[in-house]
């Protein structure tokens, strides 16, 4: 059996540090190493996205990367779309626009929505569907959700001031 390994990396803004087996799964690390357990487990073979996070900018399944490959890497989990206590726009529409329902395919939703509209701010309902194909909601109430990210994708036009 290997040594664990020492990690560091900056997760949400902060600098975060630990040591790892090097087989364990960064999703593992995540919520038993760094208690941030807002990042959900499901198929653990990276099919249905609840363990999506951003690494490096890119929407990543937390299930499919290891530990020590996120070694120096930039993280985002859904426990850093929040800023000073407000919820992201995301956020704000998931709620408004019943999108979070059972709440175990939200947070992958929330993150691969943030990376949806980081590279198409203005999608279509289309494009809004096909990005998040990736994720299965297990209770199929995809319509509230791909609602929430055209209110969402609208909201962060308005707050940027960029047309539709």
């Amino acid at each position: 059996m290997s040594e664990p390994q020492r990690i560091a990396l900056t997760v949400n803004g902060a600098a975060r540090a630990g040591h790892a087996e090097p087989r364990k799964l960064l999703v593992d690390f995540l919520r038993e190493d760094l208690g941030l357990t807002g990042t959900h487990v499901g198929c653990e073979h990276g099919i249905c996205g609840a363990c999506t996070i951003l690494v490096n900018g890119e929407a990543t399944r937390a299930c499919l990367m290891l530990a020590v490959q996120a070694d120096g890497a930039e993280l985002l989990t859904v426990e850093g779309l929040a800023t000073d206590g407000r919820l992201h726009p995301l956020q704000e529409a998931f709620r408004e626009h019943h999108g979070v329902q059972c709440g175990f395919c939200t947070p992958g939703m929330l993150l691969t929505a943030y990376d949806l509209l980081r590279v198409n701010p203005s999608p279509t309902e289309q494009d809004v569907r096909a990005g998040l194909s990736a994720v299965l909601c297990r209770c199929t109430g995809y319509q509230g959700i791909v609602e929430a990210v055209a209110a969402a994708a609208e909201r962060i036009r308005g707050a940027r001031g960029t047309p539709a």
